[in-house]
C-alpha cells in the first residue's frame, strides 16, 4: 500500500511540474529559414495562392475582421470599407486600400465574378495613386507597390476578357456604378487603326530565348492594325502582324472617388512604338507592355511553317499575290534604315524571330532601323531567286519614294543565312559575264531567245551593285560550296524541285535549242539551288571568285562546331575555309554554334555591333551621301578575324545585354 501511494504521488509531482514548466515556456520563438522560403513569406499574396500577403492580413487582425472574413467575404471587405472610407487622413489608409484590393481580387477568384475583379483593380489603382502628389503615393520600394500593379493589371484582364472590348460600358460594381468613357474613341498605330485588342498577361512564350516585358502600369495587349493594301504586293506589313498595346483604366482623384456610389472613368491606348510613359495628372507613369508575346503572336498566327518545306520544292509559291516576297514588321518611318533578312534553304522568316526580338530592345537600333523580311522558293536556281530579291528591293524602295525622299533608303543593310548569304552577294558584286562564262562559252548574245527571256538572263546573270545597298552580313554562308550539297542525297532532292514557268521555259529553250553549240553540258535539275551550291557546280566557283563591291561594307559570321583547328572546322553543313572571304571589313567565328546559329547570343550581339557600326557611319557621312565613296578603298579589305571565341564570347554577350 505505502509502496503504490509512493508511486502515485511521484506521478502526480511529474505531471504538475511539466505543466509548471510548459507554462514558463516562450510563447514567442524564432525559426531558421531557407532564403527561397524567406523570400515567398515576404512576396506571398493572393496573387500566387489562396493565401493573403502579410500586410493584409495584419489590417484584418487590426480592424478585428480575420474571422469575419473567413466566415462572410462579402461582409468583410463591406466593413473594411466603411472604416477607410471614414478615416481618409488616417496613418493606415494606404494599408486598408492595398487589403481592398487584394481581398477583392482573392474573392473574384473564388467566385468568377468579372465585377470583383473589375473592384480590385480600382482599388489598386486608388493605392497606387498615380498623378496624385508624392506624398500621398505608397512607398515604391514596398513590395505591395509592385503587387498592386499586378492586381490593377490582371483585374483588368479578367474583368474585360479576351478580345478586350475598348468603347463605353457600364458596369454594376458590388458597391455602385462605373462608366467608362473612352478618349479618344478612336486608335491608331503609325495611322493605321488598331482593332483586335488581345490580352497577353497570361501568356506564356517559348521559341524565343528572351521573352522581354516593359514593366509599367496597365494592361498589356497584342493589337491587330488594319491594312489599306497601299504597301502593294511586294511590300507591305505583315497581314497579321500584332502590335504591342496598353490599356490604362484611369480616373480621377481615385483616393476619394473610390469611395463615392458612382465612378466616372476612362480607357486609354497606347502602343509601344509610340508612347512608352504616359503623364496622369503631376506624374508620369511607365506603361507596361508585353513586347516578345506579341510578337509570337504574329509568328503563330501568320506563318505556315510547311510553307519552309513547300517552298524549297514549289518553285512558283511566292510568285503568288497573296503571300509576298518582302514584308516589314512597322511602317517605314524617315530616316529608319531598312535590314533585310533572308532565310536560308527549306527555311522561313521566322528562323529570324529570335535575334528580331533581341534586337528590337536596343533602343539605338529601333530608332535607327527598321526590319524587312525576305521569302522566296529556296530550291529555284539561286540567281533567279537573287533577281527576285532585288526586284523586290527596288519595288519597296521606290514605293516609298526612293533615296531622293528618304536618304535612309539608300543604306540598306542585307543580312544572309546560308543560301540566303549568296542572294545577298548577288547585290553586291560587279559580275560582269565572269559567272555566264562560268556556265557556259557560248555568249548570250549568240543564243535564239525571245527579248522577254534574254532580259531576264541578264538581269540573274550579269548583276550589277545595288546603289541602295551599304552593308552585306552574311551568316554561315557557303561562299565557297556546301559540301552537304554534293551528296547523293542532296542531289536526289533538288531533283524534286519544281522551278516557276518562266524558269522552266528558258531552261528548255537554251537546253533543246542551243544545247550543241552551248559549249557545255548541262541537265536542268543542276540549275536549282541544291546543285548550285555544291563545291562543283560553276556557278559557285564563278561567284566565289567574284568580291564584294569596294563601295559596300562586309561582314563574315561564321559558327563551327567544337574547338579544333579552323581549317578542319565546319557548321554541320557549310565548313569554315567555305565560309571565309577576304576583303570583309570584320570576320567573327562563332565556336561550338551549328548551322543554325541565327538564335545564338554571339551571333546576335555581332549583328548589334555592326548595325552600331552602322549608326555611327551614317551620322559621320554627309547627308544624302554614303560614307564608302569617300573612304580609301583599302579600308574597304580590312579583315578582322576573331579565332579565340573563349573570352570574345562572353564580352560580345555582355555587350548585348547592354
Amino acid at each position: 500500500m505505502y509502496l503504490r501511494f509512493f508511486t502515485d504521488t511521484r506521478l502526480f509531482a511529474a505531471s504538475l511540474v511539466t505543466i509548471l514548466l510548459s507554462g514558463c515556456t516562450s510563447p514567442v520563438s524564432v525559426h531558421s529559414l531557407s532564403l527561397t522560403q524567406a523570400y515567398r513569406n515576404e512576396t506571398r499574396s493572393a496573387l500566387s495562392g489562396c493565401i493573403l500577403s502579410n500586410p493584409t492580413r495584419i489590417v484584418l487582425e487590426r480592424e478585428n475582421l480575420r474571422q469575419l472574413w473567413q466566415d462572410h467575404p462579402d461582409a468583410a471587405i463591406a466593413a473594411l470599407r466603411s472604416v477607410t472610407a471614414a478615416h481618409p487622413d488616417a496613418p493606415e489608409f494606404s494599408d486598408r486600400l492595398f487589403a481592398l484590393a487584394e481581398l477583392s481580387y482573392l474573392r473574384g477568384r473564388r467566385t468568377h465574378v468579372r465585377a470583383d475583379f473589375m473592384a480590385a483593380a480600382l482599388y489598386a489603382y486608388a493605392y497606387l495613386a498615380p498623378g496624385e502628389p508624392e506624398n500621398v503615393r505608397p512607398n515604391e520600394y514596398d513590395v505591395r507597390f509592385r503587387q498592386a500593379g499586378d492586381i490593377y493589371m490582371l483585374g483588368l484582364t479578367e474583368a474585360l476578357g479576351s478580345p478586350v472590348q475598348i468603347s463605353r460600358q457600364h458596369w454594376q460594381l458590388p458597391t455602385g456604378a462605373l462608366d467608362i468613357d473612352v478618349i479618344p474613341d478612336n486608335f491608331t498605330w503609325h495611322g493605321h487603326p488598331l482593332t483586335d485588342f488581345r490580352p497577353t498577361a497570361r501568356l506564356s512564350v517559348d521559341g524565343v530565348r528572351n521573352v522581354y516585358r516593359h514593366a509599367g502600369l496597365g494592361e498589356p495587349l497584342a493589337a491587330l492594325p488594319q491594312l489599306s493594301g497601299a504597301e502593294g504586293r511586294s511590300f507591305q506589313i505583315a497581314d497579321k502582324l500584332r502590335v504591342p498595346a496598353n490599356l490604362l483604366l484611369i480616373f480621377e482623384h481615385p483616393r476619394s472617388q473610390i469611395f463615392s456610389d458612382r465612378i466616372s472613368a476612362k480607357f486609354i491606348v497606347s502602343s509601344v512604338d509610340e508612347e512608352s510613359d504616359r503623364v496622369i495628372g503631376r506624374n508620369s507613369a511607365p506603361l507596361q507592355y508585353d513586347q516578345t508575346a506579341a510578337r509570337a503572336i504574329s509568328l503563330q498566327d501568320s506563318v505556315d511553317w510547311s510553307s519552309e518545306y513547300r517552298g524549297f520544292l514549289d518553285g512558283s509559291l511566292f510568285l503568288d499575290e497573296r503571300s509576298p516576297s518582302l514584308i516589314a514588321v512597322a511602317p517605314h518611318q524617315y530616316g529608319h534604315m531598312p535590314v533585310v533578312f533572308v532565310h536560308g534553304t527549306a527555311s522561313g522568316p521566322a528562323r529570324w524571330a529570335s535575334m528580331i526580338n533581341d534586337l528590337l530592345e536596343d533602343p539605338a537600333i529601333r530608332s535607327h532601323f527598321e526590319f524587312w523580311l525576305f521569302s522566296y522558293a529556296t530550291g529555284n536556281p539561286i540567281p533567279y531567286s537573287a533577281l527576285e530579291l532585288r526586284r523586290s528591293i527596288q519595288q519597296a524602295v521606290s514605293q516609298l519614294g526612293g533615296a531622293g525622299a528618304d536618304p535612309a533608303l539608300g543604306q540598306i543593310t542585307l543580312i544572309g543565312h546560308s543560301q540566303g548569304g549568296l542572294l545577298a552577294k548577288m547585290l553586291v558584286i560587279q559580275a560582269g559575264n565572269r559567272l555566264w562564262s562560268g556556265i557556259t562559252k557560248r555568249p548570250l548574245d549568240t543564243l535564239d531567245l525571245p527579248a522577254r527571256d534574254r532580259h531576264l538572263l541578264e538581269e540573274a546573270m550579269f548583276p550589277t551593285p545595288m546603289p541602295e545597298v551599304n552593308r552585306v552580313i552574311f551568316i554561315s554562308t557557303p561562299q565557297h560550296g556546301s559540301y552537304l550539297a554534293g551528296y547523293s542525297i542532296a542531289r536526289l532532292a533538288g531533283r524534286l524541285v519544281s522551278f516557276p514557268a518562266t524558269v522552266t521555259d528558258i531552261l528548255q529553250q537554251v537546253l533543246s535549242g542551243n544545247a550543241p553549240n552551248s559549249g557545255t553540258r548541262f541537265e536542268s535539275w543542276r540549275a536549282g539551288s541544291v546543285y548550285g551550291m555544291s563545291p562543283r557546280s560553276p556557278f559557285i566557283r564563278a561567284l566565289s571568285e567574284i568580291p564584294v563591291s569596294p563601295a559596300v561594307h562586309a561582314h563574315s559570321i561564321i559558327p563551327v562546331l567544337g574547338d579544333g583547328p579552323l581549317q578542319k572546322a565546319d557548321d554541320g553543313v557549310v565548313s569554315y575555309e567555305s565560309a571565309h572571304i577576304s576583303g570583309v571589313d570584320s570576320e567573327l567565328v562563332v565556336r561550338h554554334s551549328g548551322h543554325s546559329t541565327q538564335s545564338d547570343p554571339v551571333t546576335i550581339a555581332e549583328v548589334r555591333r555592326i548595325l552600331h557600326e552602322q549608326i555611327r557611319s551614317a551620322e559621320k557621312a554627309p547627308a544624302g551621301e554614303n560614307d564608302d565613296t569617300h573612304r580609301p578603298a583599302a579600308a574597304v579589305h580590312q579583315n578582322t578575324v576573331l579565332h579565340d571565341m573563349s573570352a570574345r564570347s562572353t564580352e560580345i554577350a555582355k555587350a548585348a545585354n547592354g
